[in-house]
């Protein structure tokens, strides 16, 4: 199918915009002109670091049909190089709105083709997510990547601005794709990166501090999240869907959103719709009791951690809330596998048991190691550090958390960007109580080798921080490193 500016101007509600020309054929959209090619609608995005109009010379010699501009400079700039253009003047959120209106339909408008599931919060979004994708045999987009679980490519952005977004989501849709879980960050609530997308299943797993660097205050950051339940259901209604929610009402944001939400399916507490005990932990699995609308039922994912319970509540609330029933959810939880980078362990022959984990944040790495010691181990020996660039107040109180749950704590560099790892550590030891064990090793290889020398059978070593991630931002750069790998040489130093 192929477009014109002129008539997505038109749908998409731009008809007053500035235009010049307007009538050639468009079959695709890019914010990257790099990928530029004949037929191609090129967007001038925002950016912090340079005018991206520059390149409107480079997108006219590649062949583009037309473009999306900012500036009445760059409208002209465009009619002198034989381009359509459109001026869109808004900015920040309202600018994406508008482009999401825009470019929806070359994408195969995904926003109201697809069933999706949104989960926000500030701890358990990836895990339930992933859980979801694994139930459903859907497709994922969060943190980890997109597209199924067990062959994901990788994101620069937990949740894409609107090009990318709607690209990706677009050819999940071609590819067969019916239904994707995704995760939804506050940064792309607060600035409508999702416009266009209608959100037929939303879940909050829970609120704690996180991002106060970008929105200020937790009311900030709450109100920011709460935009899924209120602006994106609207939204959703718009597109011809009827948007259904499930809400941790154990947490003070979900028990409170629910006067705004009355219709949600409820999870977290005892008089909950949906309520869910674990039993029988292993670092590999666990036994569940659940309790929904339909009736009881138990099965055992192969997934160890107690804090899983929470994620699972999560989407198992979530698929409660779409029209699953209890024969459906006891089949799809037989599916889950472990998530990469939650609750991790790393095997070896050495009879040591070590754990990666993506816990970044003082809840985070509280419920993290709660659900270790719930293993019973003799000790645990705790490796973590604190993202330069970030909100500094946190530090001391993730040096609290792991100074309340372990028995040794390595202190290390996590990614330092732009900041000087030695100033974070600073920051970090200053909320390790006197006399708390602890070392500190400002280089990360060397902290986690540090932390296997020292495990003896019986403890457990929890990696915690980066999971997932196979770099370290020092600057501005990402240089190759994986926790995993990591452990694997220490490992087998010990040897």
């Amino acid at each position: 199918m192929s477009f014109t500016l002129r008539g997505l101007s038109l749908a998409s509600g731009l008809a007053s915009a500035r235009m010049v020309g307007g009538d050639r054929e468009i079959t695709s959209v890019t914010a990257d002109s790099r990928a530029v090619g004949a037929g191609s609608l090129w967007v001038a995005m925002p950016s912090a670091r340079r005018d991206t109009h520059e390149f409107l010379p480079d997108v006219a010699s590649a062949g583009a049909s037309a473009v999306v501009v900012r500036e009445e400079s760059a409208l002209a700039r465009a009619q002198e190089l034989g381009l359509d253009a459109i001026l869109v003047t808004r900015t920040g959120r309202e600018w994406h709105q508008d482009l999401a209106q825009l470019i929806a339909p070359v994408c195969g408008n995904p926003g109201r083709e697809l069933e999706l599931y949104a989960v926000t919060g500030t701890n358990g979004k990836t895990s339930t997510a992933i859980f979801l994708a694994q139930m459903m045999g859907c497709q994922y987009m969060g943190t980890l990547g997109y597209g199924s679980p067990d062959a994901l490519s990788t994101l620069e952005n937990t949740t894409p601005f609107p090009v990318e977004l709607q690209n990706l989501l677009g050819g999940m849709a071609r590819g067969g794709a019916r239904t994707v879980a995704m995760e939804v960050s506050s940064h792309a609530l607060e600035e409508a990166r999702v416009a266009g997308l209608g959100f037929d299943v939303s879940v909050l797993t829970h609120l704690s501090q996180d991002h106060l660097d970008y929105h200020g205050t937790m009311e900030a950051y709450a109100a920011a999240k709460k935009r899924l339940f209120t602006e994106w259901a609207d939204v959703a209604r718009g597109l011809g869907k009827q948007p259904r929610f499930a809400l941790n009402i154990s947490d003070p944001y979900g028990a409170a959103w629910l006067a705004d939400v009355p219709d949600a399916i409820t999870y977290g507490t005892a008089d909950a719709h949906v309520e869910v005990h674990a039993s029988e932990m292993r670092v590999d699995s666990m036994v569940l009791d659940v309790r929904t609308p339909s009736g009881s039922f138990r099965v055992r994912p192969g997934v160890g951690g107690v804090f899983h319970r929470e994620n699972f509540a999560s989407a198992i609330a979530a698929r409660v809330a779409g029209g699953a029933s209890n024969a459906d959810l006891e089949q799809e939880l037989a599916r889950v596998t472990p998530v990469r980078g939650r609750f991790e362990p790393v095997p070896n022959d050495l009879g040591l048991d070590i754990i990666v984990d993506y816990a970044h944040t003082p809840d985070a790495l509280t419920q993290l190691l709660r659900s270790v010691r719930a293993l019973q181990p003799q000790r645990i020996i705790a490796v973590f550090g604190c993202g330069g660039d970030r909100d500094r107040t946190k530090r001391p109180k993730m040096a609290a958390a792991v100074a309340a749950d372990a028995d040794l704590a390595v202190v290390t560099s996590d990614n330092p960007r732009t900041e000087d790892p030695h100033a974070i550590l600073q920051d970090v030891v200053a909320g390790i109580p006197t006399g708390f064990p602890h070392e500190v090793v400002a280089d990360r290889p060397e902290a986690i080798a540090r932390a296997v020398a020292l495990a003896q059978p019986g403890d457990i070593v929890v990696i915690a921080g980066k999971g997932h991630e196979d770099y370290q931002i020092i600057g501005h750069t990402k240089y190759p490193m994986d926790d995993r790998d990591l452990v694997r040489a220490g490992l087998e130093a010990r040897r």
